[in-house]
């Protein structure tokens, strides 16, 4: 893309445990939200970014109104790779790009997570679409992606949304880096299982793009980081912080912040008073750590806004990225 989807935003990289523009060193705060959809809608007759009620105007609010630098972006690596109901691969590609585009028009980067593999089967029953490791194919999936957007600045990426435990209703074994499966009794997944996977993406991304700055979750459901770091350069550890975990936030994630670069890919709550007090808290400690983080979730439960408005937790998430 030689740079035209990232109007000039500068390269990112690490130094420490900081996040910091590669050109001058300086260091970057990278703070938004997430915009859920592109995983899960499949397109209209109008296409992918119409199937998922993504507009330019709502990308501008986002960036302008919210203040935020950065937009975490989840996607179907089905849908990359194949498309949907008639609409091509490149179709959906071509659906990212605009998004990254407008994004960096008025100064955000966008983080492209790989949120669901595919949409057609269950992984864990009804609801539960995010399966506990990739598959062999999230390998071709980074290639292309990484190879598209190996001249865009503007381009994040975020390996794998939340490695987890097998459910007990989950009918699919866990998938070895190497395209074998585990044992079918084998429920568990701890760096173990997960940091092969995590190294193989890596490698991935970099063969494109050597530069690129890569998120990489921990494990229960990308919480925990105990285990982390990875004797690799230029990562970014990613933790998703939920009420249901606790607050033992320290050992989850926070001791790792202080030797190298921590990010709260997601957090939310409910408007709730025990909730509301969770996300200030919690934030609190981000800013005490200097982390950044996208709150969950624009457009899906916990919602942030609903027609544009903020929800209670969408307000107490607007004053943190406006530094209120």
């Amino acid at each position: 893309m030689n740079g035209e989807l990232s109007n000039g935003l500068a390269a990112l990289g690490t130094s420490g445990n900081r996040i910091i523009n590669s050109a001058t060193g300086e260091p970057i705060m990278l703070r938004g939200v997430n915009r859920s959809g592109l995983e899960y809608a499949g397109p209209d007759e109008q296409g992918f970014l119409s199937g998922a009620s993504l507009s330019r105007f709502e990308i501008e609010f986002i960036v302008r109104e919210w203040r935020c630098n950065i937009i975490r972006l989840p996607f179907n690596q089905d849908f990359v790779l194949r498309g949907r109901l008639g609409r091509s691969g490149e179709e959906y590609q071509q659906a990212i790009d605009q998004v990254i585009y407008w994004a960096s028009l008025f100064g955000a980067y966008t983080l492209l997570d790989l949120q669901w593999l595919d949409a057609d089967r269950v992984y864990g029953g009804n609801r539960n679409f995010v399966a506990p490791l990739p598959n062999i194919e999230s390998l071709e999936l980074w290639t292309t992606l990484a190879r598209r957007y190996q001249d865009e600045p503007a381009v994040l990426y975020d390996l794998f949304n939340e490695p987890h435990d097998r459910l007990d209703d989950d009918p699919f074994p866990l998938n070895k880096e190497d395209g074998t499966t585990y044992a079918l009794d084998q429920m568990t997944v701890t760096m173990k299982e997960w940091q092969p996977w995590a190294l193989k993406l890596i490698q991935a991304v970099r063969n494109e793009s050597p530069d690129a700055l890569v998120f990489v979750g921990g494990t229960n459901w990308a919480y925990d980081l105990h285990g982390m770091p990875m004797d690799v350069e230029n990562l970014v550890y990613s933790t998703h912080v939920y009420p249901n975990k606790g607050r033992n936030w320290p050992e989850a994630f926070g001791n790792l912040s202080q030797s190298k670069p921590v990010f709260v890919g997601e957090f939310g709550g409910s408007d709730t008073p025990g909730d509301l007090e969770f996300v200030r808290a919690l934030m609190r400690y981000t800013q005490e750590l200097e982390i950044g983080w996208t709150a969950w979730s624009w457009s899906n439960e916990p919602f942030l806004v609903t027609r544009y408005i903020p929800t209670a937790f969408g307000e107490t998430v607007r004053q943190g990225l406006s530094g209120a």
